[in-house]
Order: C-alpha cells, then sequence, then structure tokens
C-alpha cells in the first residue's frame, strides 16, 4: 500500500517545452527569457536605488540613473562571456580541450555563476574606473540587485530540466526527463528560493532597515556570504557535474570548492566596509 509521500515522490517532471516562442526557424528559449527578465527587472530595482539619496552616503548616489543604463550593457556581457567562460574553465575544461569548438556550443554545456560573478565583478572596476563612480558603492548597487537573475535563472534550470537533485524519497521529489526512472530533489526550486527570494529579502533589510549601503562594501559581503552558504547548502541535495562527479570524501563538490573562497571574500568585504565607515 502507497502512502501520500510514496505518491508523491514519483510524480513525473512537469511537461515544459524549453522553447517559449518559436517563429519560423528563430526559437526563443525561456532560458535566454530568464536572463532577460532577471537583468531588466534588476535594472528598475537599480534605478529605485539610485532615486532614493538618503540610502547613500552622504545622500549622494554613486552614479546617474544614466549612467546605469549605459552599464547596463557591460553587465550583460560580463554576465554572458564570464559565465560562459567560467563552466568550461571550472567544469568542462577537459572536453574543450579536446574538442576547442565545444566552447562555444552553449547547448552543450551551461553557465558559470562564479565565472559570471568574476565577469561582471571586472566589469564593473572597468566601468566605475572610466566614469569616476565609487567602485564600492557600485559593487553594492549591483549586489542588492542580483538575486533577481539569480532567482529567474534557476527557474529556467527547471524548466530545462537541467542541474536537477540527488534521488531522494522526499515527498516533493520529482522524476526529471534527463534523470533516470528516480525521483530527485529539485534542487533549482531550493536555489531560486534561497539565492533569489530569501537572499532578496536579506539585502533589501540591510539596504532599508540598516542603511548599509552608508557602508562601502558591506551590502556587497552580505551579498557574497549568502551566496556562498546557500550554495554549500544546496549542494548538499545538488547532483554534482557527471563530468565532474565528487572531488573527495564522497560529498565534496565543485560548487562548494568554488563557493567557500567566496565566504571568505565576502566576511572580508563586510569587516573592510565597517571599519571604513567607523574610520570616516
Amino acid at each position: 500500500m502507497y502512502s501520500p509521500a510514496s505518491f508523491l515522490a514519483i510524480l513525473p517532471f512537469p511537461n515544459i517545452d524549453p522553447i517559449a516562442l518559436s517563429i519560423g526557424p528563430l526559437a526563443i528559449h525561456w532560458y535566454g527569457l530568464a536572463y532577460v527578465a532577471g537583468i531588466m527587472l534588476g535594472w528598475l530595482y537599480a534605478r529605485s536605488l539610485l532615486a532614493r539619496p538618503n540610502l547613500w552616503p552622504g545622500g549622494t548616489p554613486p552614479t546617474s540613473r544614466e549612467k546605469l543604463d549605459d552599464f547596463l550593457v557591460w553587465a550583460a556581457a560580463g554576465i554572458v562571456l564570464g559565465g560562459r567562460i567560467g563552466y568550461v574553465l571550472f567544469y568542462d575544461l577537459a572536453a574543450v580541450l579536446e574538442n576547442p569548438v565545444r566552447a562555444i556550443e552553449i547547448w552543450n554545456g551551461g553557465m558559470s555563476f562564479h565565472g559570471g560573478l568574476t565577469g561582471t565583478t571586472i566589469t564593473m572596476i572597468l566601468f566605475a574606473r572610466r566614469n569616476n563612480i565609487r567602485v564600492w558603492s557600485l559593487f553594492d548597487l549591483v549586489a542588492a540587485v542580483a538575486p533577481f537573475g539569480l532567482f529567474f535563472g534557476r527557474i529556467a534550470n527547471f524548466i530545462n530540466g537541467e542541474l536537477w537533485g540527488r534521488i531522494t524519497d522526499v515527498p516533493w521529489a520529482i522524476v526529471f526527463p534527463t534523470g533516470g526512472p528516480f525521483a530527485r530533489h529539485p534542487s533549482q526550486l531550493y536555489e531560486a528560493a534561497l539565492e533569489g527570494i530569501v537572499l532578496w529579502i536579506a539585502l533589501r533589510v540591510a539596504t532599508h532597515g540598516f542603511r548599509s549601503l552608508h557602508k562601502p562594501g558591506v551590502v556587497s559581503g552580505i551579498f557574497v556570504c549568502g551566496y556562498a552558504l546557500s550554495r554549500i547548502f544546496v549542494e548538499f541535495f545538488r547532483e554534482p557535474d557527471a563530468q565532474l562527479g565528487y572531488l573527495a570524501f564522497g560529498w565534496l563538490t565543485m560548487g562548494m570548492v568554488l563557493s567557500l573562497p567566496m565566504l571568505l571574500i565576502g566576511l572580508w568585504a563586510i569587516w573592510r566596509g565597517r571599519r571604513a565607515a567607523a574610520a570616516n
């Protein structure tokens, strides 16, 4: 006799077409729309933060909304190029070395958040220097809106039926089409909740409740720490990439290895921001 939990644990994956819209030979994927939605909503939220001078040191936002519009293109380039290069270096290097063309075959691989973060950080530094913007405040502005992109990106991962979790018998487990005949953790939804919703709430409390934007670097540090902790936690439920598997101990994954330095960097950024604000 099946219990309700065992029945739910064998529910199939919802039949969602990864292609949102087709116009002749042109196919628009949910994954691409997720990137657009995350960037556009983040841009709108960033504009609203810049419209609140009292949130910023000295009552002066770090940049104008017009320059933010210019930065949008820089940010998109940093996210996409950094994300793809990071995926190749961290997760698919052996296959790319064997077949270099694979590096541009994005349908054979994905995007790395850690690579996207690195790419965006580089573009922020370059853009800040070129436009005479306080770099730590630009970091904080982007960090405050980043959960929008993370949320929609993870939802797109779920729709694509990729990056699923480990085999489990929890009541909410799902059988993914590409995951074999096994019920698995919907780890993409765990990440969407933690990296998207929970992290955005924490950052909102920091920016509007504790006025942390007055201490440049603190909001960036909270974001980096929050993401690292969320990712490390979810990695215990997420299936590691097949080409890498577990790196050690039967549980250590590449996601954990890449997130641990982030946690240290985030703590340093918070300490540095608080110390600098106290000195002024």
